[in-house]
């Protein structure tokens, strides 16, 4: 049932209605942020607690991948989506807001008519050359000397105002700021994951390309063990199966440069995705092959407690349990009486030359109440299923920490592992380039042959590419630590401020 009043003796409701404006409070449960319950440092960090840098990247010093980053947070496709995002909320902010204040309509007409002679009533009393009917009343048959145009105009407003005593729409006014922020903690959000590809994709090429060049020169090494192996069977001082394991070891190598090039391929089609540019300007871009950069100084991974401002996903469960709880507050005040306050000044006159005196101005005003007084049990399912939303927006928000935290313990364990993978491999390497020294040093010693030599050589560079195969494991655990630890990637921030630094100046 729907009671709709609409009051005609304004002053005893205003005094009733100033009333309630002097007592109204808003209803519903007021948000208060969540605690969480946390460690002073991370399980396996090895590091200090100091802030990380958000444009971690620039410690590869490769200004190739800075202006890959530059250009890929500027045109990627995804991102302009989620600004038009933005925009869209923004508007509907806007939207809910205006019902805060009076809505105010103008309106204005001009009419003119004519009657007509020929209907059967008023038609021969209208007509001067018609006899007059019998039996009209004389107000009728004097007609015949008014004229028979009638011009008439008005001008009206209308005023409509809800008062909103219980905070209804200033709770749907908050949830609507607070899906602003969740549109910008998304554009943040996408902006890590689309830099944190793009640097990963980046290194994965470079690291492609080196260790391209690397078989290249391991098949030329082996093709020259081959030829030597051949050389000394034709001399009688060996068999054709030393010939077949030769080409057997060469064909294995040769194998693997397909794979290498299809990988080139892949990551260079995943840069053109992302930076939005055909795959010839990517060729351009990338054309010079230039060895794997590495990271240098340590990763300042910070305080657990900093993970709750600098995750994005962290912050955007937060956001939806402050959204949601101003629905919910917006539901339960919508089950309480809704006061509105109308009115309708406006200007009305038979002629248009006196629709602007003073004596065509008219008014009405009224004061109406409309209240839901059974409504089967609506508006508290309305309720509860807020309430649920909220409940479950909590358990959302609680699996989030709880992700974050054991993703980066996760990722610092591998972390240190990755480090140690390196190091040892380090020490192999530095082994393997002795052994081949001390070969050549044997052979020019004539000591040893010279495939002696080139199996040195052919360990060392299988060193080699297991280092930077090792390399490229810590850096793609890297960037996957940088991206779980959080913080705003986005480079127009950086521009934003130093442009209102210069403006100050």
């Amino acid at each position: 049932m729907n009671i709709n009043y609409s009051l005609s003796r304004v002053k005893p409701i205003a005094l009733f209605v100033g009333s309630l404006l002097l007592t109204g409070c808003a209803v519903g449960p007021d948000y208060q942020a969540p605690s969480v319950p946390m460690a002073e440092a991370y399980l396996y960090s090895t590091t200090d607690n100091a802030i990380k840098q958000d444009y971690w990247w620039h410690e590869f010093h490769d200004e190739t991948l800075n202006q890959l980053v530059a250009d890929a947070q500027q045109q990627n496709i995804p991102l302009k989506l989620a600004a038009q995002r933005i925009k869209m909320a923004n508007s509907y902010r806007t939207v809910v807001e205006s019902f805060k204040v009076p809505s105010i309509s103008v309106g204005a007409g001009y009419v003119n008519y004519q009657l007509s002679k020929n209907d059967s009533l008023l038609g021969p009393a209208l007509n001067p050359l018609g006899s007059s009917v019998s039996g009209l009343p004389d107000s009728v048959s004097g007609m015949t000397l008014l004229d028979n145009q009638h011009d008439g105009g008005f001008v009206a407003a209308s005023i409509a105002w809800e008062l909103d005593l219980f905070g209804r729409i200033d709770r749907q006014s908050n949830a609507a700021e607070i899906r602003v922020e969740q549109a910008q903690i998304y554009q943040s959000g996408l902006t890590t994951l689309i830099t944190a590809d793009l640097v990963h994709n980046y290194l994965q090429l470079r690291g492609a390309q080196q260790r391209y060049q690397l078989l290249e020169a391991n098949v030329a090494d082996q093709q020259k063990t081959l030829d030597l192996v051949r050389k000394v069977v034709r001399a009688g001082y060996g068999s054709d199966l030393d010939i077949a394991q030769a080409e057997s070891m060469l064909a294995a190598t040769e194998s693997l440069l397909p794979q290498l090039e299809i990988a080139q391929q892949v990551h260079k089609q995943r840069l053109s995705m992302l930076l939005g540019e055909p795959l010839t300007q990517i060729d351009i871009r990338v054309a010079n092959a230039q060895p794997l950069p590495e990271l240098t100084g340590v990763i300042p991974v910070g305080l657990p407690s900093d993970l709750l401002q600098r995750r994005p996903d962290i912050r955007m469960a937060e956001r939806e349990m402050a959204a949601v709880n101003e629905e919910l507050a917006a539901s339960v005040a919508n089950r309480y009486p809704k006061f509105f306050l109308t009115g309708a000044p406006g200007l009305s006159a038979g002629s248009f030359d006196d629709l602007f005196s003073s004596d065509s101005f008219g008014w009405v005003g009224s004061v109406g109440v409309s209240w839901n007084v059974f409504d089967g049990g609506r508006g508290k399912a309305a309720v509860d299923i807020n309430q649920a939303r909220f409940d479950s927006a909590l358990l959302s928000y609680q699996h989030a920490v709880d992700s974050a935290f054991t993703e980066v313990d996760s990722l610092l364990f591998t972390y240190g592992k990755s480090q140690e993978n390196q190091q040892r491999l380090n020490r192999a390497l530095a082994s393997a380039e002795k052994a081949l020294g001390k070969a050549e040093s044997l052979y020019q010693a004539g000591l040893i042959d010279h495939v002696s030599v080139l199996d040195a050589q052919r360990q060392k560079r299988m060193m080699e590419d297991r280092q930077i195969v090792a390399r490229l494991q810590t850096a793609q655990v890297t960037i996957g630590l940088h991206k779980a630890l959080g913080g705003d990637w986005s480079l127009a921030r950086e521009e934003t401020s130093a442009t209102e630094t210069n403006d100050s100046e």
